[in-house]
């Protein structure tokens, strides 16, 4: 019954190609079972293999009872996932682009009880695109999201620690959970904030992790030894699926717990 007991929200880590896709369809039940989640989003900007997203893609995870997938720096790379970007309210870019690209950069959505969930996404700007300040931008956008909800989490993705845990503060006590993505490399961080936000700096990559954030090893060592451009080869070997549960009061929007997972 609505209200009867905190959310459970999951969020799935950065999902890269078609190995990422294969550990998540394993274990997606089995997840969603376990945590008796309620709603379920996930970073799928690498999904197509390893940059950007295609209805494909799009289509699996929702099959999988992914409810919203999230972008970033990469969402923009196909085509397809573009043209995907201004009819898929359900597929988001970060909102801190210039508003002539197409698509969503928030949106309010149903959980599987009834309760209103908040999404949004933005984009740091430190070592990445100087886009429009994620900052101020997302303050906006969150007093517009909170006359519908107080459930609201956002996928910062960001490459600088700083520049996310400046918005961690930033966003304390207005949004149920900031999770950091992009880095692919987990971080064990995880905390509530004294405002009622949950926090992770960086939730980490659902894909191969003997390579190095998802691309083949040896490729990546050409790169760095030759410094040269070599062909982009993702690794297929120890598929990992990273996670973060986040329990949500659904009254004050306020975070109760969170949780790393790291599978299998």
């Amino acid at each position: 019954m609505k209200g009867t007991r905190p959310l459970n929200l999951l969020f799935i880590a950065d999902i890269v190609g078609k190995p990422g896709r294969d550990i998540t369809a394993r274990f997606m039940d089995s997840l969603l079972r376990k945590y008796d989640v309620d709603f379920c989003i996930a970073n799928g900007e690498n999904a197509a293999d390893g940059k950007g997203i295609t209805p494909r893609e799009f289509s699996e995870f929702r099959q999988m009872g992914v409810d919203v997938v999230t972008g970033g720096n990469h969402i923009f790379d196909r085509k397809e996932g573009v043209k995907l970007l201004a009819e898929e309210s359900r597929l988001l870019r970060p909102l801190n682009y210039p508003p002539e690209n197409p698509g969503y950069g928030s949106g309010v959505f149903d959980t599987r009880r009834g309760e209103k969930v908040a999404v949004l996404n933005l984009q740091g700007r430190t070592f990445m695109y100087p886009i429009e300040d994620p900052f101020r931008l997302g303050r906006k956008e969150i007093e517009k999201l909170r006359a519908h909800t107080p459930i609201i989490i956002v996928d910062f993705h960001a490459e600088a620690t700083a520049e996310k845990q400046a918005m961690f503060w930033h966003l304390d006590g207005l949004v149920s959970a900031v999770i950091g993505t992009h880095t692919h490399v987990q971080t064990a961080d995880e905390r509530l904030l004294p405002g009622g936000t949950a926090v992770i700096t960086d939730i980490g990559m659902t894909g191969p992790m003997d390579s190095v954030i998802g691309l083949d090893r040896r490729v990546a060592l050409r790169r760095f030894l030759l410094g040269t451009p070599q062909r982009y080869e993702i690794a297929q070997e120890n598929l990992r699926l990273n996670a973060a549960l986040v329990s949500v009061d659904p009254v004050s929007g306020q975070a109760k717990s969170i949780q790393r997972i790291s599978l299998p």
